[in-house]
């Protein structure tokens, strides 16, 4: 049984979020802040220091994204668990935090008592996934996933660029990005290029801006 707090690392660039979470969490005698780091490298540094439970990371950080956290934590510290804490919820979102490791998937617009359940499923060994999250994930994993290069082409596509200039801009034949092209809405389901593209922004393999949480 978990009986003892759980001790949690907070992980947000954005310090209004980040300290506004960690006060909230220090009024609850199930859990204990070890920690509220701004980065990743941060957060690394403190689990080399502290001992941890739970991770619950934002997904886009100046350093190293949430994804790259997740796997990094489970590669270095396997006993801690990691959970997502994120404005952003796309389909490859949700896929991508869940491949690399993490064991929750927690919106910021979640109730305190949703974060505290999600946390002590964690330290026990569960997993926490509201419906609508999972229903996204089963939808994501039933489809064919895009190739590296087929992504790559159809991120460039969104930004205008014609086969021609996108294979100037990857190296290949503008012959080849037709095939890939072709190839990657077959597996989209779509017959236009256009359809594509908005199904991509959609599922969040396409982004229109880099902006941070």
């Amino acid at each position: 049984m978990c009986t003892t707090p759980t001790r949690i690392l907070l992980v947000d660039d954005h310090a209004i979020l980040r300290n506004g979470l960690a006060d909230m969490l220090r009024r609850e005698q199930s859990v204990e802040v070890v920690g509220a780091t701004a980065s990743a490298a941060e957060a690394l540094d403190t689990l080399e220091r502290e001992y941890v439970d739970v991770v619950l990371t934002d997904l886009r950080m100046p350093d190293m994204s949430g994804n790259q956290l997740t796997a990094q934590v489970r590669k270095r510290f396997p006993g801690v668990k990691v959970g997502v804490l994120t404005t952003y919820h796309s389909d490859e979102d949700v896929f991508q935090a869940t491949k690399s490791g993490a064991m929750a998937y927690i919106l910021k617009s979640a109730t305190v008592e949703d974060i505290l359940e999600a946390i002590h499923n964690m330290r026990c060994g569960g997993t926490w996934f509201p419906s609508r999250i999972s229903k996204q994930l089963m939808q994501r994993l039933s489809r064919t996933e895009l190739s590296a290069r087929e992504m790559e082409v159809l991120r460039l596509a969104a930004t205008g660029l014609r086969n021609r200039e996108i294979g100037l801009e990857l190296g290949i034949s503008e012959n080849t990005v037709r095939n890939h092209m072709v190839n990657l809405m077959d597996k989209m389901g779509t017959t236009y290029r256009a359809e594509a593209i908005a199904m991509g922004i959609r599922q969040g393999i396409v982004r229109l801006n880099d902006e941070d949480e």
